[in-house]
């Protein structure tokens, strides 16, 4: 018999294709694996059974992780491709409204290119109220409080009005040689990326710490969950089925010791 203490560690390996690097799946904060099968009872003239069978079976596994892992994801659920860049979300970016011709250029950090507007906040009174957000048109602003921008340039024109105003800008850019980004298709209905998943953990003890690890040989995921809540860690949950391999095999569990 052995002990085991905590979430242990992760790690998934695409195998619906060739050739995939096998991934930490983010610092495994909760490890489940649950075995299940339905039963049939035979009755006679008593109560109870005079035989019961089990039929199908089913094993489920549960994995949340500390990390947000975007090889993980696609890995696990997506089976998409990465691609390198990322968009990024500039928020509230103070500008001053100038003289003519009452426009702002946006230049995002990092040499990012503009993307997309998320609305523009009031930050002086004799504009809107502080906090309001100023109307979009489509055409040169000739009423206080409202602006145009253009999506090419990430040029945004206010009102001759507004002179002088303060607002908040917030917009998307993106960045072509940080981060990475997936994205995510519509592909056919029973596309179903499948991976490998080894979990392990050991406590130490007295003589040497003793290991326990499962092996998984065919997995795919139904659920990706990411909830983000004030003040605590958003902490990615996926939930995934186990099937047998091309060998019939569902895995294999490994004990340190004789029990």
């Amino acid at each position: 018999m052995l002990p085991a203490f905590g979430p242990g560690a992760l790690f998934v390996q695409r195998n619906d294709i060739a050739n995939q690097t096998p991934v930490n799946i983010g610092k495994a904060n909760e490890f489940s694996l649950d075995f299940a099968a339905t039963g049939k009872d035979l009755f006679g003239q008593g109560q109870y059974p005079l035989i019961h069978a089990r039929g199908t079976g089913k094993v489920t596994a549960k994995a949340k992780a500390a990390l947000i892992s975007g090889i993980a994801f696609n890995s696990v659920f997506f089976g998409l491709t990465l691609a390198a860049g990322e968009h990024v979300v500039a928020l509230s970016e103070s500008h001053t409204i100038p003289t003519t011709p009452y426009t702002v250029t946006i230049a995002p950090p990092g040499s990012g290119t503009f993307v997309a507007d998320l609305g523009v906040i009031s930050a002086s009174s004799g504009l809107l109220a502080p906090g309001l957000p100023l109307t979009v048109v489509t055409t040169t602003p000739s009423v206080s409080g409202t602006y145009e921008v253009n999506p090419a340039t990430g040029v945004y024109t206010f009102d001759s009005a507004d002179t002088g105003k303060t607002v908040l800008i917030t917009y998307t850019y993106a960045l072509a040689a940080v981060g990475q980004n997936l994205s995510i298709s519509n592909p056919l209905i029973g596309t179903t990326p499948t991976f490998a998943a080894w979990y392990y953990t050991a406590v130490s003890q007295p003589g040497g710490a003793v290991p326990l690890t499962i092996e998984l040989y065919a997995c795919a995921a139904d659920k990706l969950n990411m909830q983000f809540k004030l003040e605590d860690f958003m902490l990615p949950e996926f939930d995934f089925a186990c099937f047998v391999n091309s060998a019939g095999l569902i895995g294999q569990l490994n004990y340190g010791e004789v029990s």
